[in-house]
């Protein structure tokens, strides 16, 4: 395997950089106290919590990323439809 560098961005065999991997394997994580997800965001990839999400967001459509992390993909894309029905009054699919 490759040297990880210190941004993080060298590709791993998966089709996924090593930050990516970081991103979705932090994603599957579950917090107890408010406030302590964006905390980690900052300590542990250097931004803010909403520009994690956007890369999270876009992450969570490429299929390398659902082959690697199936289930953490899967559940990121339901919380995010059923997220945009509600703000849309609609049902979600």
């Amino acid at each position: 395997m490759a040297a990880l560098t210190v941004l993080g961005m060298e590709q791993h065999p998966t089709g996924l950089t090593i930050r990516e991997h970081m991103t979705l394997q932090f994603a599957g994580l579950h917090w107890k106290w408010p406030g302590a997800r964006e905390t980690a965001i900052r300590d542990v990839f250097g931004e803010s919590a909403t520009r994690y999400s956007q890369r999270l967001v876009v992450l969570i459509d490429r299929p390398e990323a659902l082959a690697a992390y199936p289930t953490t993909v899967r559940r990121l894309q339901r919380l995010r439809d059923s997220r945009a029905a509600q703000r849309t009054g609609r049902a979600a699919p």
